[in-house]
């Protein structure tokens, strides 16, 4: 065939075939469809867009055949779809008017320019073939872990040579505590498969928690087995980690089975994710006992549950405090991811000072002791106005009093309450006067005005420091100074929750601007 003659392919159509099928592990028939879509290409050049061309591939000939089909007609009004009757009877005396006349075309006059326009097109299916090919076989392989190595590095985003295609590992989805070269061997988790216009993308991470579990599924046999279940994980990358395991075995420790001899088959991870530190907790059905292992090391003194607001109010000693919070907060942020729950962090200290000063508020009201001001208390009822919202029986039933009691405490309750909530009112207009008048006293004061300066100029400084910040609108640089960060190091000391938290920014900003601080200060120090 003139198309691929012995100018461009060296050997026969047939070996071409197989080579590219083979080559490019695909199906001959997909090889065969681009050869004849090609070809049709390239005769449209001489024939028209309209005409009515089919191709065929022949095996017995080697050979791409080509047909044109027209119509036999009287009078010819499209010479593209239609054959004057004559004529056609001349190229087959049997035709009849009306019928579709096949001719076969000689493919060796199409010229230079239509053979290689139909090699694009072969080439360029042969393309769309192997990337299809390509998204079909990683596209159930969402939640492994993947191994490659670094082509290249892009915007500070990871490009993983897999063998047959590359994957992608984004900046936010990397550890901060690594960097890496090209040539390395990286692996990562699959977080999605998805079609593009340049072949199929391949997101993985090292961030995410579902690595951690995979990693542990991997080292851990019983957890393979199903033996040992991951009941869920937490995960601050690169730093800290935490999961709960449960055990369908009560004779295998889900703990144990985890750390391994020696602490062997967790170290093994922990070296996967370069020294990050991981808690292994039981995992247990009561949500407090969860907590409780949750906040491992530290050690829980009291749990005190809010169903209603799916929050729990934690007590440990005083010397426990700073190690159930953890650095910046990081044990009891993980400790809440894993369980779901809302934490509140108190000491015992703190928890018998509002205890006592709730107990002294209720015991105030008339018709109520000490005694019974802490059996409320002790049921959640810490303040007059809640003592008013009781119902009466329920009151008769707590304190054992007889319904007159019950209802004249009732009704001192709701007298105090609403005297508590004028005095509130008076004391937050009188504050809002007192307010105003220390303001116009201090705006009167020259230090003051030039103190209220230096601390403008200050703030003002700080945004535009950050507004250097690559996608870093005024608003969100404002934002970033009112909640006290002073430099571009500052925010990037925090962690993404955090700088949420502090800032009122939804957490995707955050990570944004984490994102391009760090960049930010990469550059500065390349500079």
């Amino acid at each position: 065939m003139t198309l691929l003659d012995s100018s461009e392919v060296d050997s026969e159509l047939k070996k071409v075939i197989s080579v590219v099928s083979r080559d490019k592990n695909l199906d001959k028939a997909i090889i065969v469809d681009a050869l004849e879509q090609a070809v049709i290409h390239a005769a449209r050049r001489d024939y028209g867009q309209n005409a009515d061309l089919e191709a065929k591939y022949s095996e017995e000939t080697d050979e791409v055949e080509l047909f044109q089909f027209r119509t036999v007609v009287d009078d010819v009004a499209d010479d593209e779809r239609e054959i004057d009757f004559d004529e056609a009877r001349k190229l087959d005396p049997e035709t009849e008017l009306g019928d579709a006349l096949g001719v076969k075309i000689d493919t060796s006059n199409f010229g230079r320019i239509a053979a290689q326009s139909a090699k694009q097109i072969i080439v360029q299916k042969v393309r769309d073939a192997e990337r299809a090919q390509v998204y079909e076989e990683f596209k159930d392989r969402v939640g492994e872990v993947l191994s490659g190595h670094v082509r290249r590095i892009e915007r500070n985003d990871i490009i993983v040579d897999l063998g047959r295609t590359e994957a992608i590992i984004p900046y936010r989805e990397q550890m901060p505590t690594e960097r890496y070269r090209v040539k390395d061997r990286i692996s990562g988790y699959v977080m999605e498969v998805k079609r593009s216009s340049r072949g199929p993308q391949i997101i993985m991470s090292r961030a995410h928690p579902g690595f951690m579990i995979r990693l542990f599924e991997q080292a851990v046999t019983e957890i393979y087995d199903g033996i040992v279940t991951i009941e869920g994980a937490a995960r601050d990358p690169g730093y800290r980690s935490k999961i709960a395991v449960y055990s369908r075995d009560s004779s295998v420790d889900p703990v144990g089975a985890c750390v391994g001899m020696k602490g062997a088959r967790v170290q093994a991870v922990v070296a996967e994710l370069n020294g990050e530190k991981i808690d292994i907790v039981p995992w247990d059905k009561d949500a407090a006992r969860l907590v409780c292992n949750a906040l491992s090391p530290a050690v829980v003194s009291k749990v005190i549950v809010d169903e209603q607001n799916h929050s729990m109010e934690v007590v440990v000693a005083d010397d426990q405090l700073s190690l159930a919070i953890g650095k910046r907060g990081q044990n009891v942020r993980l400790a809440a991811q894993l369980t779901g729950w809302r934490l509140d962090i108190k000491s015992e200290k703190k928890l018998e000072e509002e205890l006592s000063g709730a107990k002294a508020l209720v015991a105030s009201i008339p018709g109520i002791g000490q005694m019974q001001a802490e059996i409320l208390v002790n049921e959640g009822v810490k303040s007059p106005a809640e003592v008013a919202a009781l119902n009466g029986r329920t009151l008769m039933r707590l304190l054992n009093l007889d319904e007159e009691t019950s209802a004249t405490v009732i009704a001192a309750a709701e007298e105090m309450a609403g005297k508590d909530a004028v005095a509130q009112v008076i004391a937050a207009k009188n504050a809002e006067q007192g307010d105003g008048d220390v303001e116009s006293e201090a705006s009167a004061d020259p230090k003051v005005v030039q103190a209220n300066n230096a601390a403008e100029d200050a703030r003002n400084d700080r945004i535009k420091v950050f507004m250097k910040l690559s996608g870093v609108g005024e608003a969100t640089a404002h934002s970033l100074a009112d909640a006290g960060y002073g430099t571009i190091g500052d925010v990037i000391a925090d962690s993404a929750e955090e700088v949420s938290q502090k800032t009122g920014l939804s957490l995707g900003v955050a990570r944004t601007v984490q994102i391009a601080a760090d960049r930010f200060l990469q550059r500065e120090l390349r500079e």
